[in-house]
């Protein structure tokens, strides 16, 4: 006998709907799945046997044959335990097809017939509501994900016996709801918690202002952590369609929980400096998203940035450009956003004193050179701003904090947003960092004085092409800040001093 049922796989970040084809025939029994199945896939035939058996049901005797279609796809994953056994008991006829055309079904089965959680939900229902579907039964612990698209009825089912109870009653019950309690990110942080360092927090706020990237330069102690993990206090929360972007990253990665189904604030990661490749920009044998894909419409913060491996760090630059990172695979290739705001930190030598006047640093100049040259130079070259952060006073520490504090910043950062947006509306950009090379002499026009100046620092301390635009969507970005149409010489020689590590250099 044959029935059908309706799932979902993950092809990058987006769901495509799986059709689950079971076939039952009295030939010697055997148990085949077909459809490019991975590892945990094939395995699911011993899950759903005991499932079954352990649940009080009958499991099927003869040549069955499993296919998930289309078969061109890569299935990956768990998730299709629970429509099998639906599958298998339709097709044994202990089960009505009921409701099965219009629903999308998706869950791991436990040996003792409960349903487990599975990664990708936020994404998968989308593609069963593009699909046509009307039902979505999942995982009890996956309803709320389920339930933040706000597209399908969501009937969430701990085991094996619920899910066939939803086929078996004539009159449905209510689909489950969300709270209407909100689940916005409390920020525990403050840039008022940061003693001094007014000129780097200044800094940070043209960075949030017009996203553009940067790197902190300074001795240990001097606060550039508590800076960065203070960035995302200032950010915007995120637009709906960024939220809806960023929650399918969290939920592929299994990272969401019934407290947080929804992402909308911008999310901040710190990877540790002895993160592989993969695991930053994302990859291994079944693909997943890397920390710079979790960090998309957020920050990206890298500590210790020449410690990181050169090859690593490489990998970035395309990514940076992009805006997205595929990953290819001999059978497929998958896209994932990268869109994340890049802020790094390091110290100026190996032991970290060089430049200190209160103590002595144990670094040769060729140390020092070699140490900095980790970081390539068209790496370096990506970064909008080079923050210098200087040793704190006694007297700035001491005294208690009554510096800038995140909710004054973060107004600022709104308040230029909105010019930038209105200004580049009609390009679908949203900041200044955005601007192509024609957007940036458009909007980035300077007066005669201007000019000068910034012709005789280009010339004095070679800067590239690439620094150059830059330097000009900064100053624009500080205009923004300042309330001004256009760029004037403070702006500009604001944006020059943002480049200290190429006066170094050269």
């Amino acid at each position: 006998m044959f029935a059908k049922t309706f799932s979902l796989a993950l092809k990058g970040i987006e769901g495509v709907e799986i059709d689950v084809e079971v076939d039952i025939s009295s030939k010697m029994p055997k148990f085949i799945i077909v459809g490019l199945p991975d590892t945990a896939v094939r395995e699911a035939k011993d899950r759903v046997k005991a499932a079954m058996i352990n649940a009080g049901y009958r499991f099927p005797y003869g040549r069955i044959v499993i296919n998930l279609a289309p078969g061109d796809i890569k299935k990956q994953g768990p998730q299709y335990d629970l429509p099998i056994a639906l599958g298998l008991m339709m097709a044994s006829g202990q089960l009505p097809g009921n409701r099965q055309e219009k629903t999308s079904i998706i869950g791991e089965l436990a040996l003792d017939g409960s349903v487990r959680p599975v990664k990708g939900v936020f994404s998968m229902i989308q593609a069963a509501s593009l699909a046509g579907k009307k039902y979505f039964v999942c995982p009890q612990e996956n309803a709320a994900e389920a339930a933040a698209s706000e597209t399908l009825a969501i009937y969430p089912v701990r085991s094996l016996a619920q899910a066939i109870h939803f086929f078996t009653i004539s009159e449905l019950p209510a689909p489950f709801q969300l709270s209407t309690n909100v689940h916005l990110q409390n920020h525990t942080l403050d840039y008022s918690d940061v003693s001094g360092q007014e000129f780097a927090k200044r800094a940070l706020l043209i960075v949030a202002a017009g996203r553009h990237h940067c790197i902190m330069v300074g001795i240990p102690g001097t606060g550039k952590s508590m800076l960065a993990a203070r960035l995302s206090t200032i950010l915007p929360s995120l637009k709906k369609e960024e939220s809806v972007e960023t929650t399918k990253v969290y939920s592929i990665a299994g990272m969401l929980s019934p407290e947080q189904y929804l992402i909308h604030s911008p999310p901040f990661c710190s990877p540790h400096h002895s993160i592989s490749g993969a695991g930053l920009i994302g990859g291994g044998s079944n693909p997943r998203p890397g920390e710079i894909s979790l960090a998309h419409n957020g920050v990206l913060f890298l500590d210790e940035l020449p410690e990181f491996q050169k090859k690593t760090l490489e990998n970035l630059r395309q990514p940076l450009e992009m805006g997205k990172v595929s990953i290819v695979r001999v059978r497929d290739r998958m896209t994932y956003p990268a869109n994340f705001l890049l802020v790094a930190a390091m110290n100026p030598c190996p032991c970290g004193y060089h430049g200190d006047s209160s103590r002595r640093c144990q670094c040769s100049p060729r140390l020092v050179e070699q140490y900095r040259r980790r970081v390539s130079g068209p790496l370096l070259d990506r970064f909008d701003l080079h923050i210098q952060v200087p040793k704190v006073s006694f007297h700035e520490l001491a005294k208690a904090p009554l510096g800038t504090n995140s909710s004054f910043l973060r107004e600022k950062v709104i308040e230029a947003r909105k010019r930038q947006e209105h200004r580049l509306k009609k390009h679908s950009l949203l900041t200044n960092s955005q601007m192509t090379v024609p957007i940036t002499k458009k909007y980035c026009k300077l007066d005669q004085t201007c000019s000068m100046l910034l012709e005789e620092a280009v010339q004095n301390l070679g800067f590239s092409a690439r620094a150059y635009q830059k330097i000009l969507r900064l100053s624009l970005t500080i205009a923004d800040l300042d309330g001004k149409a256009s760029i004037h010489c403070e702006h500009l020689m604001e944006a020059l001093q943002y480049r200290s590590l190429d006066r170094e250099i050269s």
